[in-house]
């Protein structure tokens, strides 16, 4: 474990990074979080990065993985033509994410599910690394790169975080399984989004982390919860197209600002 990470997990807040944050913001969601019952929240790429999980996408999708683009390996199409190459891939991501570890912020947003009377987490993410620090009933929009699915059955497979490759091959019904997540080219998880619109609709606060808030339908989920009435809340370095919308905007990593809160 590095140092630097030993230090953040005993959740020493680092006040540099809010010399230039506006003060009144921070205190303002520190008094909503006071009072707030029902809190949610959609976390994107943002937070894993700060774990050091890579995106494995240049601009527009166009990152190049053994000659393939990265939206052609990982498309619905290519499980039809080359499921071993898909899962050639996909083992390729799971390995470079044993390297990585949940950071602070991953340890603050699960400590908040004993905080409030409910918490609703939502995520972008692939990784698995909010269920690593803890986090139940993660809505996991995209699926989890640690969890096959058959192509028949629809049986779900959990794997190992550090077992690479994956396993099993085929599932209890003879099918072949793939990866559980959401390639290019197919719809959201029934019921996934539904889950995260109906706690945005009901929260008292709602915090967008580290996410530009360009991939819908999951961006419609701090719009939701805006028209709702909750105290919408921004985690980003940089603005985002939800910025103007937001009730506070708090730059600065997600690692460094919620263990603060």
């Amino acid at each position: 474990m590095k140092e630097e990470y030993s230090f953040w997990c005993r959740g020493s807040p680092n006040v540099e990074a809010f010399r230039e944050q506006d003060m009144s913001e921070i205190q303002m969601v520190k008094d909503a979080l006071a009072t707030a019952k029902r809190v949610a929240a959609l976390t994107g790429a943002g937070i894993s990065a700060e774990s050091g999980v890579p995106t494995f996408r240049g601009g527009g999708g166009t990152a190049v993985w053994k000659g393939m683009r990265f939206d052609q390996i990982s498309s619905s199409e290519m499980v039809k033509a080359d499921l071993p190459a898909v899962w050639e891939w996909f083992d390729y991501r799971r390995g470079v994410l044993r390297e990585c570890e949940p950071n602070p912020a991953h340890f603050a947003i699960a400590k908040w599910q004993e905080q409030f009377e409910s918490l609703a987490l939502v995520t972008q993410n692939i990784d698995g690394l909010h269920r690593a620090a803890g986090s139940r009933d993660v809505i996991e929009v995209h699926g989890n790169i640690h969890r096959s699915r058959c192509i028949s059955c629809g049986a779900l497979y959990q794997m190992d975080r550090d077992t690479v490759p994956h396993n099993p091959d085929v599932c209890g019904c003879g099918s072949k399984v793939r990866p559980d997540v959401v390639l290019f080219g197919e719809m959201l998880p029934e019921g996934a989004y539904e889950k995260g619109a109906e706690a945005a609709a009901s929260c008292d606060v709602f915090f967008t982390i580290g996410t530009s808030a360009l991939v819908y339908p999951a961006a419609m989920l701090p719009e939701i919860a805006k028209r709702s009435g909750a105290l919408l809340v921004e985690v980003n370095p940089e603005e985002t197209p939800l910025t103007a919308i937001c009730d506070a905007s708090l730059r600065g990593k997600a690692g460094e600002i919620l263990p603060s809160l």
